[in-house]
């Protein structure tokens, strides 16, 4: 790795490791900067309401305003994730904090949706400058035996953080206006920017190739077109002309980046060459994976809490709480099993949890069992997602090069990405069958109008109770139970998904990495150091 002012010696780039101090603030300014970043993804979910009567603004494009900014965030992280590497990852991090700030005091004065979505496109391209460099800093700082320790508390930022950026949106909605929502990034950004210009190093990496700007748009176009596809889908049908069309752009642009990168080999954005490896893709399938099933437990925790226990926004959310905040332990404790035992056991043991986790859910929810019913089988989730994401974010990491540490990081976060929108889309779709299936034998003798809205889904059917009269009753009974029905199919499906995925870890994981072999690949990386300088 190459930085500013390159060692001219092996043991001149050692002197220039931070002391400790210094890595703990590094570490706080990168965490506080993705936890901007993660609150924004989930925050304005809990402001729909508030946002179609503020502007006027219909359902659809209220998910616009919500989704565009994951769109703008998944498109640009590989591109501008390169860019950082070359640049400077110091500067291209302040940059995209103050892209991401003053976007944020936009959307926050915003007079029209319009203005609105200009701002959230804007606040997705600084996130994207932002999220893929804070992981690429820690990779390219820390020493190898603290970096597992560090890329545990990013992940368990990165994990349990969007349900905690939704929790204080909640709070400030409830608290203050739904404007207060865009106090908290903003706020964050602050503290960031502060640590950030004190503490963090700048580092990149200088390349004998010119930038691979056909790579950079072609998967900037497939990430757009495939993750189109998952958040219209459920809406629009999986069989309509725009779902159908993004769905052919996405796929064909992915097979376009995919030949020219092996055309380009050594000088392309991302070689794909590296996904033979057991590490780049164990890894990626991992996250892919275990991100799609904590999306997809989201879609159907709130409704279950909001419509068949009858919380609140801001209950539902501290509900989910103890489910982020064991992510978040297990996320720390990873490095330590996986040194112990190797990644691919923590990984595994981690999948089988989570796995256990979902089973247990499936197995106990009810209508009458509440809250208690399905905590054990969050609890169970939260450690197994902990300690499996942690190794698999190093396996990601650890395969691709030091100067492609942006990408790297920009790879583990697209796939983060492609998850959480593929687990809505799917679980979603099968929450959403299995209720309709289930409520129609569940409605006979109740008045068409009610009825027809309650098959719409459950949030629907509480709306529809207060017009079905004496049949208020039967149509609540027969949602609530229908969702359950609908909630296990669902919650099954992942078993078979997270059981399919643990079969896959045990026999094509990481190989673990030895003391030797590390110590080799140091060597080997000082003595390139040298030869740069």
């Amino acid at each position: 790795m190459s930085t500013n002012h390159p060692a001219d010696t092996a043991e001149a780039g050692a002197e220039a490791v931070p002391e400790a101090r210094q890595l703990r603030t590094i570490l706080i300014a990168v965490s506080v900067a993705l936890m901007a970043v993660v609150a924004s993804v989930s925050g304005l979910n809990v402001a729909q309401t508030h946002l179609a009567v503020e502007f006027g603004a219909s359902q659809s494009t209220v998910l616009w305003i919500i989704n565009i900014y994951t769109l703008a965030l998944a498109a640009l992280l590989l591109p501008l994730g390169a860019i950082g590497d070359r640049l400077g990852r110091k500067p291209t991090l302040v940059a995209g904090l103050g892209v991401f700030g003053m976007a944020n005091v936009v959307a926050g004065l915003a007079p029209s949706a319009e203005v609105m979505l200009a701002a959230r496109v804007a606040a997705g391209i600084g996130a994207a400058m932002i999220m893929p460099i804070t992981l690429a800093v820690i990779t390219a700082t820390f020493p190898e035996e603290q970096r597992g320790k560090a890329i545990g508390v990013w992940t368990g930022v990165a994990g349990g953080g969007g349900i905690l950026g939704m929790f204080l949106s909640a709070l400030l909605v409830d608290i203050a206006d739904w404007r207060g929502l865009f106090v908290l990034p903003v706020v964050l950004v602050l503290a960031a920017l502060v640590l950030t210009v004190k503490a963090v190093p700048d580092s990149r990496e200088s390349s004998a190739h010119r930038f691979d700007t056909v790579g950079a748009l072609v998967s900037a176009v497939a990430v757009v077109g495939l993750i189109l596809v998952l958040q219209e889908g459920p809406e629009r049908g999986w069989t309509d002309p725009a779902t159908l069309i993004g769905l052919g752009v996405g796929l064909t642009a992915a097979v376009g980046f995919v030949a020219w990168e092996l055309r380009r080999r050594d000088a392309s954005l991302l070689d794909v060459r590296l996904f033979r490896e057991r590490g780049l893709a164990g890894g990626s399938i991992t996250l892919l994976v275990v991100f799609g099933v904590q999306a997809g437990i989201a879609v159907v925790l709130f409704p279950f809490f909001q419509a068949v226990l009858g919380w609140s926004g801001l209950l539902s959310t501290v509900a989910l709480m103890p489910m982020a905040v064991m992510m978040m332990v297990s996320s720390g404790l990873a490095p330590k099993l996986a040194a112990r035992a190797g990644s691919r056991p923590t990984m595994a043991v981690g999948i089988a949890l989570a796995g256990v986790g979902l089973a247990l859910m499936a197995l106990f929810v009810s209508v009458d069992g509440g809250y208690l019913a399905v905590l054990p089988g969050m609890l169970a989730m939260g450690i197994g997602m902990g300690l499996s994401m942690t190794p698999s974010t190093e396996a990601i990491t650890g395969s691709l090069p030091r100067e492609k540490q942006g990408v790297a990081s920009a790879l583990n976060d697209v796939t983060r990405e492609f998850g959480t929108a593929l687990g809505v889309a799917l679980l979603g779709a099968l929450l959403a069958a299995g209720y309709r299936r289930a409520v129609d034998g569940r409605l006979n003798g109740v008045p068409e109008g009610p009825a027809a809205t309650a098959r719409e889904g459950v949030a629907n059917a509480v709306e529809a109770a207060g017009s079905a009269g004496r049949h208020a009753q039967d149509v609540l009974h027969a949602a609530q139970q229908s969702f359950v029905d609908g909630w296990r199919q669902a919650m099954w499906a992942g078993v078979a998904v997270m059981g399919a995925l643990l079969v896959h870890v045990v026999f094509r994981g990481p190989e673990r990495r030895t003391p030797a072999a590390s110590d080799e690949t140091e060597a080997t990386e000082a003595l390139q150091q040298s030869s740069i300088g």
